[in-house]
């Protein structure tokens, strides 16, 4: 699947910056180009594989908007021309999708990624999804509120949003700079390898999956789940049948980037590994295994060639908005918001946190 990346915000460029690195390492040739957009000059700086764009610069002198979201929606959508014509070239006619890549708690990826998602799909055909990292529990009440506000505007106007919980995939006891190092780098894996579905270059597996089956998956709109999970694989695939389910299980019941969602509208199955070690008895019962559990009756599946000794398993769910962690996490986000109400002694409408078009996603 060839893609077009625009990081947006701190995180949004370290995450853009690595997936961009882990597809060119590994020689996919899946990304067709990756552009950070930020309004902190020294975070771009910091960035060497990825081209860079700075904004609102005449209203914060390449200082950033200190996680204030509303000056972050200000600003993209004063330089959105600018950041457009920076797209010149870099989103060219190979590209099939355009990921917007933003964290949800800060200011200017949480406040400028809906704003830029929505401009982007006035002017190119393609399909424009958002990949949205959600801050931990542990992240502060005023990341939390970022995140219920944008996440809102942001599953309305993305065709799909591709969710990562911080909570997710970062290991115990880890110091917060280096939980965020893990999870960029599981990001980059796992979201990289569901970029080159379709782009293997090792080997010809018997039903190789396409570009247009992500697509497919996505097309469910609203909220979208990422799971992956890998286990040693023997020589003989005759013998991979549990292992090919196991890893299945694994990838949904406890590896998804929001955990414990499940139900879902549509699902794609991806079984990685070389060829030879891939049992084809052992996907097709990992495939009706992933239809019950989802409830979907729209579960596509396939191979990805990929010289390994491991077998892995990608699943993907579409329209999976239904997830109690979803709206756990705006519970959360709500509590935090008339927290940060009170802190201040000011008055904030209701409305962004009583929307009907958020209460119609559940």
């Amino acid at each position: 699947m060839k893609v077009a990346l625009i990081g947006v915000g701190q995180a949004g460029g370290n995450v853009t910056e690595r997936l961009a690195r882990f597809d060119a390492d590994m020689g996919f040739g899946a990304v067709q180009g990756a552009l950070a957009v930020n309004s902190a000059e020294a975070d771009l700086q910091s960035l060497d594989v990825v081209d860079t764009q700075l904004i609102g610069a005449d209203r914060v002198n390449g200082h950033g908007v200190g996680a204030d979201n509303e000056l972050g929606t200000e600003i993209m959508q004063s330089d959105i021309q600018q950041v457009l014509g920076s797209l010149d070239g870099r989103i060219t006619s190979s590209a099939e999708a355009i990921f917007v890549v933003a964290g949800l708690g800060g200011g200017t990826g949480s406040g400028g990624s809906p704003v830029l998602v929505h401009h982007l799909k006035q002017v190119y055909d393609v399909p424009v999804y958002a990949l949205g990292v959600l801050p931990g529990r542990n992240e502060g009440a005023l990341y939390q509120a970022n995140a219920g506000r944008s996440l809102k505007t942001l599953i309305r106007e993305a065709d799909s949003t591709l969710l990562i919980d911080n909570d997710s995939w970062h290991e115990q006891g880890e110091s917060m700079e280096g939980a965020f190092e893990t999870i960029n780098g599981k990001i980059a894996q796992r979201v990289g390898l569901l970029f080159a579905s379709g782009e293997a270059v090792e080997g010809v597996g018997e039903s190789v999956v396409d570009s247009s089956e992500v697509i497919n998956t996505l097309r469910a709109g609203g909220v979208s789940v990422l799971g992956y999970a890998t286990e040693v694989a023997s020589e003989d695939s005759g013998e991979n049948i549990n292992t090919a389910m196991s890893v299945s299980r694994q990838a949904l019941l406890t590896g998804t980037s929001l955990p414990d969602a499940t139900a879902a509208e549509a699902a794609l199955l991806v079984i990685a590994g070389e060829p030879d070690r891939i049992p084809r008895k052992g996907v097709e019962r990992a495939r009706r295994w992933l239809e019950d559990e989802t409830g979907s009756m729209q579960v596509r599946g396939g191979d990805f060639p990929l010289d390994s000794d491991r077998l892995g398993a990608l699943v993907l769910l579409g329209g999976a908005e239904r997830s109690e962690r979803i709206q756990e996490f705006m519970d959360r986000a709500r509590e935090a918001k008339q927290a940060q109400d009170a802190d201040e002694e000011r008055t904030d409408p209701a409305e962004q946190f009583a929307d009907d078009r958020l209460e119609n996603l559940f």
